[in-house]
């Protein structure tokens, strides 16, 4: 995972962002089937962006309904 705003990126809103409080996080999908993420209420921040198989590792992770404590 890196730190930084990535040239030409595309964001998007978490369909669970909202204007009522809610996570608000933007996505961007990236050459190399990387993907960017930042807060949407700071995105001067920057991003953090994720390799492919790391990325690929997390949303499995969300989808399987496991946590970690």
């Amino acid at each position: 995972m890196t730190t930084h705003e990535p040239a030409g990126a595309h964001w998007f809103r978490s369909s669970y962002s909202n204007n009522q409080g809610g996570e608000c996080v933007e996505g961007a999908r990236l050459d190399g089937h990387r993907m960017a993420v930042r807060d949407s209420k700071d995105p001067g921040q920057g991003a953090c962006v994720f390799p492919a198989v790391a990325w690929s590792a997390f949303v499995d992770e969300v989808k399987s309904g496991d946590t970690v404590a």
